[in-house]
């Protein structure tokens, strides 16, 4: 995983998360408490509420992403720097400043003039952009778009989203963005959650990872909860995200979600990482085929083996003499195997002692094995004609990793 260093801000695995706070100049931005157009009052807001609460970045947004208003002009953005910039020189407290926009003209105005990094929505949809960014060795996320300057996230479903930011390519120090929220009538809340369910496959571009899911309606609609009573949801999420491996969350409410965020990485699976003998060794953060995927793709390599890359457990109960040997011989020479209840302190040659409600105890065990080793598996209870091959476990063999349960 790489890290970005953002004005010496160190961005990536191994480093607390990064808290991004939001600071809105733009008048029609729909969350009040962040929306200035004096500097005066912009600065003071940065410091008492966005960096004595814990703000790593503060992310200065010059207009309204939100498909009811018209776009700006790269013009129209310039015209309300100024009032970020005197912003920006007002403030007392240390953080690293990011200037939200779509246009290269409108980030390099904005870097020339002290902002540190750069946040664009519109995911290089603006060919110069990285140029722009490179040229001022500054730090820019990539927010997953279309490569339309007026669509800012308007991407449904997760394959999208993740080719949408490999186009136009990457600078030495970008950070991805998989565009969380209802950007247009196709994306749906569903196709949010999805993104949010799958999110450590982000994690194969091996670049830090940002999510902005503050109060968002894919989050509020499972409580059923309006905005202002959305911060638990946000929260949970929060914790959700970084135990998933995001480096960066962007955030209307600093205090709360710093704690989140802190929570969030204190119980994030432990992964060794270091060098020996000048080779680097990193476990990466995989749990389903798919994640894997990302990476084997990412080195263009034998996309195959994905489906070998991670261990299942199904617990099976109620198994008669029949089944049990059935199971022992489908598991055979597999990357596959069964361990029957009883058989450390018995022998594995221990079979079921009940079967068909004669008074016998039915007997239980554990299939574990690769996604891959367990379809071997399913295909030989098949050709055997066993009534293992019955739901559940025939659907549970069949069913992709990824979901998180079978039809009934």
């Amino acid at each position: 995983m790489r890290t970005v260093d953002a004005a010496g801000l160190e961005i990536g695995d191994g480093r607390p998360p990064r808290i991004m706070g939001v600071l809105n100049v733009s008048a029609e931005s729909p969350y009040d408490p962040s929306v200035f157009d004096d500097p005066g009052d912009a600065a003071e807001y940065v410091d008492s509420e966005l960096l004595d609460e814990g703000a790593d970045i503060v992310d200065v947004g010059l207009e309204s992403a939100n498909k009811r208003f018209d776009v700006l002009t790269a013009e129209q953005e310039l015209d309300r720097l100024d009032t970020a910039l005197e912003a920006m020189a007002s403030t007392s407290g240390d953080a690293v400043w990011s200037i939200e926009t779509r246009y290269h003209e409108v980030a390099d105005e904005a870097l020339r003039h002290g902002f540190d990094m750069v946040n664009d929505v519109c995911g290089f949809a603006d060919p110069e952009m990285p140029a722009v960014c490179a040229s001022h060795d500054a730090a820019v996320v990539k927010m997953a778009s279309p490569p339309d300057l007026e669509r800012p996230g308007a991407i449904p479903d997760v394959d999208g989203i993740y080719e949408a930011l490999s186009r136009n390519g990457f600078t030495e120090k970008t950070i991805i963005d998989p565009a969380f929220g209802g950007w247009t009538e196709e994306k749906t809340l569903a196709d949010d959650r999805e993104t949010f369910r799958r999110l450590r496959e982000f994690r194969g571009y091996g670049r830090p990872l940002l999510v902005s899911i503050n109060r968002k309606n894919f989050l509020r609609e499972i409580p059923g909860r309006d905005t202002e009573a959305a911060l638990p949801a946000s929260l949970a999420a929060t914790s959700m995200a970084v135990e998933r491996g995001a480096h960066v969350i962007r955030t209307h409410d600093v205090a709360e979600t710093r704690d989140a965020a802190l929570i969030g990485a204190e119980f994030a699976r432990e992964r060794c990482r270091g060098t020996v003998d000048g080779i680097g060794i990193e476990e990466l953060d995989v749990t389903t085929p798919g994640e894997a995927n990302r990476h084997l793709d990412r080195l263009d390599a034998t996309a195959t083996l994905a489906d070998e890359s991670v261990v299942r457990v199904l617990e099976l109960t109620g198994l008669d003499d029949e089944r049990v040997r059935t199971l022992r011989s489908a598991t055979e020479e597999t990357t596959a195997t069964f361990a029957l209840a009883g058989s450390a302190t018995t022998g594995t040659k221990t079979e079921a002692t009940a079967t068909d409600g004669s008074g016998r105890t039915p007997a239980q065990g554990l299939l574990i094995g690769t996604p891959a080793g367990l379809g071997r598996v399913h295909e030989r209870v098949t050709d055997a004609g066993s009534t293992l091959e019955d739901a559940p476990l025939g659907n549970a063999l069949e069913r992709p990793i990824e979901r998180t349960g079978w039809e009934k």
